[in-house]
């Protein structure tokens, strides 16, 4: 394999875990549950749209023509990542209103 894909490929996944780590870091410094759901589903969409990538460029080099078997995964992750994020949201303030909790502030609210 050329040194360019290398470099390459190794570009995008080091990308990929310092988003990871950004993620972490948000978890770990947000206080409570809505806001720390927020770090890793913007974090965790891009880092796999780079791991993809790096898959994609680092088997089409190996063979030829364009590897494009990756592109399912990405897909997949890409469909089921926000509605994931979205049921855990909704659960959580289900569980909130149950439990007479404090609710999040609206949108309306906020402006």
């Amino acid at each position: 394999m050329p040194p360019l894909v290398e470099i390459t490929v190794a570009l995008l996944l080091l990308a990929s875990g310092v988003l990871v780590l950004v993620a972490a870091s948000g978890l770990w410094r947000l206080q409570d549950f809505f806001l720390r759901m927020h770090a890793p589903a913007l974090a965790s969409t891009l880092g796999a749209w780079l791991v993809t990538l790096a898959s994609i460029i680092h088997f089409s080099a190996r063979q030829p023509g364009v590897s494009l078997h990756v592109w399912l995964i990405i897909i997949v992750l890409s469909i089921t990542a926000p509605v994931t994020t979205m049921v855990l949201a909704r659960a959580a303030l289900f569980r909130r209103r149950q439990a007479g909790d404090p609710l999040p502030p609206s949108l309306q609210a906020r402006r």
